[in-house]
């Protein structure tokens, strides 16, 4: 078990550090992925809605926040953007797919990424300058990076079609969904730590996909092994620090996405089981 643990840990290391050049130059696959900028509309709160649109040419995906052992987790490096204090990130609901007998977590085709952005000084353009890294797959699967540089500074208040669409195709948020309660086990491994939740909610469709995140930094957390029984959904995974040292979860930090064959629920948070 622990050899299996590390080798995948080690596998998604590598693909992670080893960028490919960026999206605008040219290489082998001739640019698989294209992005481009939703300039999106002001909120009444100060922020500004944006978005970013990923196109993939038949036959590729990319990866959602959490990828699956078989994946490549995005990442946004913000910190040359100008005027932008803060971002947060509205990911849609994304597809499961088997990769040679592994589950990813994506995207094919096209995706509209939905991106808060809370500017540094209100009323005053937005310098979105990014790097993107992040995953594409085919045939063959790469690191890839993409630049993205646009200035936000026509003030709108018309919503984005593409963007309200994003936004419909998000997870329900638990009590969307009838979510009556949500706990976690946590019991001490040879390698880590097993994390069990059992999550009351009705039937979302189809075969139901946990996927069970944490806001412990350097954490590698295998596939969720899933099961039913009535209106109680049970997800088990194995948590193991990438360093193989010690490490705490704290419970009000868990988020468990439920992917159901008719829709998704995001639920952030559980208590002790």
């Amino acid at each position: 078990m622990t050899k299996h643990i590390l080798a995948v840990i080690a596998l998604g290391l590598a693909a992670t550090l080893a960028l490919a050049p960026p999206v605008d130059a040219k290489d082998p696959f001739d640019d698989p992925i294209r992005a481009d900028v939703l300039q999106g509309w002001d909120l009444p709160d100060g922020r500004r809605l944006a978005a970013v649109q990923l196109t993939l040419d038949p036959g590729w995906k990319t990866y959602w926040r959490a990828p699956g052992d078989a994946g490549i987790p995005p990442h946004f490096d913000w910190s040359r953007a100008r005027n932008l204090s803060q971002v947060a990130i509205s990911w849609p609901t994304p597809k499961v797919f088997m990769d040679n007998g592994m589950q990813s977590i994506g995207y094919k085709d096209k995706v509209v990424i939905p991106v808060y952005l809370t500017p540094s000084k209100p009323g005053q353009p937005i310098r979105l300058r990014t790097k993107m890294s992040l995953g594409v797959c085919a045939d063959v699967c790469m690191p890839h990076e993409i630049k993205i540089d646009t200035m936000l500074d026509t003030p709108d208040l018309t919503p984005t079609p593409a963007i309200v669409a994003a936004l419909a195709n998000a997870p329900y948020a638990q009590d969307e969904a009838g979510v009556r309660a949500a706990t976690c086990r946590l019991r001490p491994t040879a390698d880590g730590m097993e994390i069990k939740a059992q999550i009351t909610l009705p039937y979302t469709g189809g075969p139901e996909v946990a996927v069970i995140e944490t806001t412990t930094d350097g954490l590698w957390i295998s596939e969720a092994q899933t099961s039913r029984a009535g209106d109680t959904l049970t997800a088990i995974s194995e948590m193991v620090h990438i360093n193989g040292g010690a490490f705490a979860v704290d419970r009000s930090g868990v988020r468990i996405t439920i992917l159901g064959g008719d829709y998704a629920v995001d639920i952030k948070g559980c208590s002790a089981g």
